[in-house]
């Protein structure tokens, strides 16, 4: 069965999101953990996840994908400005250990002029302060388009981020497929090739979601533009072959595209159908 969502708002808790998810054929979801182009976070509502992870089981849905805001820059040149994002990670983190078992997704952030390998050394220090032995989630480092000092273009970085992580087998990765694209990875005509190359680098274990979302710009544009499914440069056949390619089918995979409810509700029935 294909496991797809798609990112929905918070604000009205975690059993809002669940009966939207289901009504719209999902059997996952993303959120933001908080603003994303702030730093507030909504209080925590027990009862809410209880009847929640009550109604999670009892329909289905299945590893649901939290992200970290967008203000968060662990690769940061300014110390406050990574202190920030050490504190609001780990706060994240502790928020979700109430629905455990599940992921947190972050974009590895922007070196700011310093240079990749002093960006990718903040990154892991960061990570080495905040995760825990006994967490249950899976922190994901986000595939980057490389638009301006953006880390995380390159399989590479992502690898060299893990390498230094000392806590790494709680660490993953989320592949963006309008990241990828426009970071210059041919999923439409290479996708195999694509994948090899993520298996030799980082390994495929490591991969544990997909951000399914076609994109405005051609092949290595650094642009970060999302477009619908179908109605972008990678296409609709590209992405089915990427729900069905025996490396991914297994995965979450999570809408991004520039959508409201029922557009989201229209691509996840058009790839079920897709599906096989």
């Amino acid at each position: 069965m294909l496991n797809i969502g798609c990112h929905l708002s918070s604000s009205k808790g975690y059993a809002a999101m669940g009966k939207i998810a289901v009504s719209i054929q999902a059997s996952t979801f993303q959120f933001f953990t908080r603003n994303p182009r702030g730093a507030r976070a909504k209080a925590l509502d027990p009862a809410d996840i209880a009847v929640f992870l009550e109604y999670a089981r009892e329909h289905g849905i299945e590893k649901i994908l939290a992200h970290a805001p967008y203000t968060l820059n662990g690769a940061s040149a300014d110390e406050h400005i990574r202190q920030f994002a050490a504190d609001t990670m780990a706060d994240d983190l502790k928020r979700m250990e109430y629905t455990p078992g599940n992921c947190y997704n972050f974009h590895p952030g922007s070196h700011t002029g310093q240079g990749t390998e002093a960006g990718i050394a903040h990154i892991a220090s960061m990570l080495n302060g905040i995760l825990r032995p006994g967490q249950s989630t899976t922190v994901l480092l986000e595939t980057m388009a490389g638009k301006g000092s953006e880390i995380g273009r390159e399989f590479e970085e992502l690898r060299e981020i893990l390498d230094r992580v000392e806590l790494s087998d709680h660490m993953g990765v989320c592949l963006d497929t309008c990241h990828v694209w426009d970071g210059g990875y041919d999923i439409v005509n290479r996708l195999d090739e694509v994948l090899d190359r993520f298996d030799r680098i980082i390994g495929l274990k490591r991969l544990k979601a997909v951000h399914l979302n076609d994109s405005m710009n051609p092949l290595g544009a650094r642009k970060d533009r999302h477009a619908k499914i179908g109605q972008g440069c990678i296409g609709l056949e590209a992405m089915v072959r990427i729900i069905n390619h025996p490396a991914l089918r297994s995965l979450p995979f999570y809408l991004e595209t520039p959508n409201e409810l029922e557009g989201y509700g229209q691509e996840i029935r058009l790839l079920r159908e897709r599906y096989v």
